[in-house]
């Protein structure tokens, strides 16, 4: 067989310290399709993604994305974990030996030269169609596989529900003549209580960031935010600075599935909000940043960019650190604690729902346990017939 891929760079597994499968020759080695670590580098934990030479596009994951995209309306970055899932199946597939290296190749061009429509006859025999013929044991097998690389239970959850939603849509396409999934179960969850921090707690750390330059500033404004109004970190980043409504006293979020809502803001997160944008607007290096229009990414970057959720868990764990606070709080822990407090202050649990965007009630009813938790330990720190014995 000929080996000429046409310029596609071909790259060993990730994770592996020889030639994957004991080849030596550069040409034998599999096409771009790594993700994921079995044998994470000391001081990495199993299962973070490795960053190696990118990775060439497979047509069938680009069509699912979009789907996810455009018609389920999930957030670009499930999009991107779920992608990430299917590539990691479809790489479990070719290591198992499922299909030989030789047939990974050959099948592999075939995708490379396939229309953006993923069942044309163009992609037949291809890793389009191999991923589409599994069958409920290559599903228990990859899931095996899983299991050893130590995934929590709600990164296993997630995975399988990729696969699940990727073979109903395989099979509304008439990709798959059977759907594996449906003899696949899906292990239960045990319901975890989600942390919240005490009120001391978030003033300690609200009070750190520096309010003297225009970045500590920001800082403590998307901190006062983020506790003040319950958003989530992706909702935090996505605000513009038309969001704020002209009286200043709400944010129009944009939630998941692209539905906006209205939240309400506190005064001290309002006062730090204008406060940063005063001290931005006056700053030289950020001249123009919201153009004449007064539109654009609320909360930016030394470079005037919108700001990422990544670098927002960054500058939390520096001011955590600076406190003298625990540094696993995440921005999603202040989530927590901003419904916490409500419950506790005697919100309803529907307004709490409408404050958080949840769609469920059933989301929020968690929170009542939570504060139910809190109340049985202050009557067993406080009542002197508390403790038995």
């Amino acid at each position: 067989m000929n080996h000429q891929t046409n310029n596609i760079r071909l790259v060993g597994l990730a994770g592996d310290s020889g030639d994957p499968r004991g080849l030596s020759r550069p040409e034998d080695r599999i096409p771009a399709l790594s993700l994921k670590s079995p044998n994470p580098r000391p001081g990495m934990k199993p299962g973070k993604r490795v960053e190696t030479e990118a990775m060439t596009p497979l047509p069938i994951i680009d069509n699912f994305a979009a789907y996810l995209l455009d018609e389920r309306h999930f957030s670009t970055y499930t999009s991107r974990c779920y992608s990430a899932d299917l590539r990691q199946f479809i790489e479990h597939i070719v290591k198992s030996g499922a299909i030989t290296i030789d047939d990974a190749l050959e099948r592999r061009a075939f995708d490379m030269r396939a229309s953006a429509t993923p069942d044309t006859a163009e992609t037949k025999g291809s890793i389009t169609s191999i991923i589409c013929e599994a069958t409920p044991d290559t599903i228990r097998a990859f899931l095996a596989h899983l299991g050893t690389l130590q995934y929590s239970a709600a990164t296993m959850a997630r995975k399988i529900a990729t696969l699940r939603s990727f073979y109903k849509w395989a099979a509304r396409r008439s990709l798959s003549k059977i759907n594996p999934m449906t003899a696949i179960r899906t292990p239960r969850q045990g319901k975890r209580l989600p942390k919240a921090v005490s009120i001391e707690q978030i003033e300690q750390l609200l009070a750190t960031p520096p309010e003297s330059e225009v970045l500590g500033m920001r800082d403590r404004a998307m901190l006062e935010t983020l506790y003040s109004t319950g958003i989530r970190v992706s909702e935090l980043v996505g605000l513009n600075i038309e969001d704020l409504d002209e009286a200043g006293e709400s944010l129009r979020v944009r939630g998941k599935g692209k539905k906006e809502r209205m939240v309400p803001v506190g005064t001290h997160a309002i006062a730090a909000v204008h406060r940063y944008i005063e001290m931005l607007l006056a700053d030289v290096k950020f001249a123009g940043v919201f153009g004449a229009s007064r539109t654009g990414p609320l909360f930016v970057n030394k470079h005037g960019k919108r700001l990422s959720s990544r670098s927002v868990r960054r500058k939390l764990d520096k001011y955590l650190k600076a406190a003298g606070l625990d540094t696993d709080i995440s921005p999603h822990t202040l989530r927590h604690s901003f419904a916490t407090h409500l419950l506790e202050n005697g919100a309803d649990l529907r307004s709490v729902q409408e404050l958080l965007g949840h769609q469920s009630l059933s989301t929020t009813q968690i929170y009542t346990h939570l504060t139910a938790q809190r109340l049985k330990e202050a009557y067993d720190a406080a009542h002197p017939r508390a403790e038995a014995g």
